[in-house]
């Protein structure tokens, strides 16, 4: 506790113990003054209704008519005890009153004289003063209610503790200044210590105090404006480290010779799945072997190399670097993106040379037969056939590829116009009105009133309704092709189901993926490309529209895209 406390505790419990005694005391006092006057102010009284009281004198009326006259209840008993006046009751609430010769005044009037008590009155219900006298014809009693007299206390008690508590107000004010003058300079010291210690340090204003006190305080000053000055510079460069840290892509984590991390940026957090606040121990890393290596190199101010590190679904390249005050500093790479894109690649181009060698080879084949002149005319003819359409199948497929890379690589952007959906739907139709009749497929078209235009690019709106289509035509064997327009708020939605063998729910999220068959034989034989509905996602992702998938195996499937309706076009 402070010295101004104390001081300030102690002026209150002093003052606080004074002011309670005075009003015990006094209250005290002034109760046993007032019981005592009252007393021998009732006694004159009773003397004086005790010399009215004659054997003609009705008690009743005497004691109603006194009673009144002093204002104080006044009591007429019998030798015996019963009640014969009371000018606190009329005569039937009166007859209805205990005995009285055994209340302690009347009691102690027989045996003496004259009698005194206070206590609670059992029939009037309240505290009272009683005073009895002995009289011939019995006793005669005067009585009045001690509420006056607490009253009388209770103001007096009340102005005593209001005068101790101005008292106590003036006293704590007096003692407070008289604190302050002597603790300020302490307090000021104290101050500086503090802040110093908590790293805290700030220039404090100068304060006068005499001696030894003030040369300290001065002292004190002068070391805190130097300190926070260069503390100032300190925080100055550590945020900037931390501003550098944290706008780096890399993970960046440091270590301290005890294991313990000490910085670690929101980079490496995110690579780590840690969230714990540093410092916190190394353990807390995930355990993978390599990332252990690396972690105990830096522990030990070891140098390493980059090493690639698999983590749950990523892939990160850690190494490490010495620290010359002890531990280290380890750099996480996230090498997840670079990663895919070249599995991506491998994959790209093993497709890519894998659609094109089948068609590749039948015209290789067939044109090393065709330089035999003994080819007889009608095989000739075939061969050569065999040759036109592998040849139209990669050319398809280049034709897709150039399709896909301007649209992937931003060269090509949607000229929107308003487009007149029904007449387009009607000649995709027609374009594969042919082939549906060859294997028995029956095309229906449903559009809704209300969806008969939207706002896109015709030549994709086209391409997307073609590879739709054409898709559900190509792997639906025998059946129905549904083609159906409606209206969804801004947005037109385009379905094309078919009822043929359907995808199972592993493939639906990859359909649109560059060259992905759910059974590659069956899409091969079909004459597919695997690129149309990679092309139909991007056509009309590029619209601002959205593509799904949903289908049911051996329930045929249906594909929707959408575009938006030209009342709300962007």
């Amino acid at each position: 506790m402070t010295l101004a406390r104390r001081l300030l505790l102690g002026s209150f419990v002093v003052v606080s113990l004074l002011v309670l005694a005075i009003g015990v005391v006094a209250g005290g006092r002034l109760r046993a003054r007032l019981v005592e006057e009252k007393v021998d102010e009732l006694a004159r009284d009773a003397r004086v209704v005790a010399a009215q009281w004659t054997l003609a004198s009705d008690a009743d009326a005497l004691a109603q008519r006194l009673g009144a006259a002093f204002g104080y209840r006044v009591t007429l008993i019998d030798e015996s005890g019963v009640v014969l006046g009371d000018s606190d009751f009329d005569p039937p609430a009166r007859r209805r009153l205990p005995n009285h010769h055994d209340r302690p005044e009347v009691a102690q009037a027989r045996a003496t004289g004259a009698g005194t008590a206070r206590r609670r009155s059992a029939s009037a219900g309240d505290d009272e003063l009683y005073v009895a006298l002995r009289h011939p014809r019995g006793y005669v009693r005067v009585s009045m209610s001690t509420a006056r007299l607490d009253d009388i206390v209770a103001g007096a008690e009340r102005d005593v503790y209001t005068s101790g508590l101005v008292a106590l107000a003036g006293a704590l004010i007096l003692s407070a200044l008289f604190a302050r003058s002597i603790t300020g300079p302490v307090s000021e010291l104290r101050d500086v210590a503090r802040a110093i210690a908590a790293g805290e340090v700030r220039p404090l204003p100068a304060r006068a105090a005499p001696g030894e006190v003030g040369e300290l305080a001065e002292a004190l000053r002068r070391m805190s404006a130097q300190l926070s000055a260069r503390l100032s510079a300190l925080a100055a460069d550590e945020q900037l480290v931390t501003a550098i840290l944290e706008s780096l892509e890399e993970g960046v984590l440091a270590l301290d010779g005890s294991g313990q991390v000490v910085r670690i940026n929101a980079a490496a957090r995110a690579l780590l799945g840690v969230s714990a606040a540093t410092p916190f121990s190394a353990q807390l890393v995930p355990q993978e072997p390599e990332l252990r290596v690396a972690v105990d190199r830096a522990l030990h101010g070891q140098l390493s190399d980059a090493v690639e590190v698999p983590l749950a679904t990523r892939t990160i390249a850690v190494a490490s670097r010495p620290l010359a005050t002890g531990g280290g500093v380890l750099t996480l790479v996230d090498l997840t993106h670079t990663r895919r894109l070249e599995a991506v690649r491998r994959d790209f181009v093993a497709n890519v040379s894998h659609e094109l060698k089948t068609p590749l080879t039948a015209v290789s084949g067939f044109a090393e037969t065709l330089m035999d002149d003994d080819v007889a005319p009608a095989d000739r003819r075939r061969f050569i056939e065999t040759i036109r359409a592998n040849a139209s199948r990669m050319q398809r497929i280049v034709d897709d590829l150039l399709d896909l890379s301007r649209i992937e690589g931003g060269r090509w952007r949607p000229r929107a116009a308003i487009v007149d959906l029904a007449g387009m739907v009607g000649e995709v139709m027609s374009g594969f009105a042919a082939e549906a009749a060859r294997k028995g497929i029956a095309l229906e078209t449903r559009l809704s009133p209300d969806a008969t235009r939207v706002s896109a690019d015709p030549t994709a709106v086209r391409q997307v309704l073609a590879n739709l289509v054409e898709n559900a035509v190509r792997y639906t064997p025998a059946g129905t092709v549904t083609l159906t327009v409606l209206r969804d708020g801004e947005w037109v939605r385009v379905r094309v189901g078919d009822t043929g063998v359907g995808i199972a729910a592993e493939h639906l999220t990859r359909v649109f993926e560059r060259f992905y068959r759910v059974d590659a034989a069956r899409s091969r034989d079909a004459g597919g490309t695997g690129l149309g509905l990679a092309i139909v996602k991007h056509l009309v992702e590029a619209h601002g529209g959205e593509v799904r998938a949903v289908s049911q195996p051996g329930e045929g499937t249906t594909m929707e895209v959408t575009f938006r309706a030209p009342e709300r076009a962007g």
